[in-house]
């Protein structure tokens, strides 16, 4: 790896106090680099990656990053894990792109989970690009997710800045007692454009989602927001949308709740506006430009 790629690396990864126990690191459409374990294991299949965790795996750390650095490619892999019985893994993917050129670059990444009884999964995933070209950097992340009795998964996702479009697509089933936790952050500015949909079904007694989704349009970036929770049976589900738009940026929440049952608990909840004047005239005060008021009140919003 050069320099580009460690730095692309950096900026998706995340820094964990325990080892790394199996990784995979796709650079323009190929793996450079892959490490299993005794109770971790990623097997190659044509265009993706088998991942199984064993029963009972405590600690787990798999890495599985894309980057992206030849103008023109149009990479899609297709991920399956599969979360053993009881297993508790945190598992950090994303995505880079640096682009110095003209054409158009994307990444598509085909995520399914299959989480056993009484597993827990955290699930990051970051999306960065970067570079002088004016070649689009796209990308289109779809996860999909089965979660049995009592088990949890949590998702951490964020667009840091640089992707020109992006279309984000999470569908999830829940059965008995498990709970799905997803925060979201994006950012977008310049011509930008993202779309996050979310589809969760509720469909096991005592199932719960909580998705927060937090995001900031400016320029002229726009942004759309869709999620629809089904409830089956007894569960709760609560959405929360909130956004900043500055300048001409755009946000559009689509919310849909439909309940099946009597016993579903269903909310949802959003609010988009502009950064609050109190706020800048309380920062300015301590003697910031608006400029940089702005940029402390995004950066604590997308915390």
């Amino acid at each position: 790896m050069n320099e580009t790629d460690k730095e692309l690396l950096e900026k998706i990864s995340e820094q964990t106090k325990e080892p790394i126990s199996a990784y995979n690191i796709r650079k323009n459409g190929t793996c450079i680099d892959r490490k299993v374990s005794d109770y971790i294991n990623i097997a190659a299949k044509e265009h993706g990656l088998e991942i199984y965790v064993k029963e009972n795996t405590l600690f787990g750390i798999i890495h599985i990053p894309v980057i992206i650095t030849q103008s023109g490619i149009k990479d899609i892999v297709y991920n399956d894990f599969h979360i053993g019985k009881n297993a508790n893994v945190i598992i950090v993917a994303g995505c880079g792109i640096h682009n110095d050129d003209k054409h158009e670059t994307s990444h598509s990444g085909i995520h399914r989970f299959f989480i056993a009884e009484g597993a827990k999964v955290k699930y990051i995933e970051k999306h960065y690009g970067e570079g002088s070209g004016n070649g689009k950097k796209i990308l289109n992340p779809v996860t999909e997710i089965k979660m049995q009795k009592n088990s949890k998964m949590t998702i951490n996702s964020v667009q840091i800045k640089g992707v020109d479009d992006t279309k984000r697509v999470t569908k999830a089933t829940l059965y008995d007692g498990a709970t799905l936790t997803i925060n979201e952050k994006i950012l977008t500015n310049n011509n930008q454009k993202a779309k996050s949909e979310f589809e969760i079904i509720l469909d096991g007694l005592d199932a719960s989602t909580h998705i927060v989704s937090r995001s900031v349009a400016i320029d002229k970036s726009y942004q759309e927001f869709a999620s629809k929770v089904i409830g089956k049976t007894k569960c709760y589900g609560h959405v929360e949308c909130d956004a900043i738009i500055k300048d001409e940026g755009m946000v559009r929440s689509i919310p849909e709740v439909f309940a099946q049952d009597t016993s579903a608990n269903l909310i949802h909840e959003a609010a988009i506006g502009k950064i609050a004047g109190e706020e800048l005239l309380k920062l300015m005060s301590l003697g910031l430009t608006e400029k940089e008021a702005e940029k402390v009140i995004i950066e604590e919003f997308l915390k």
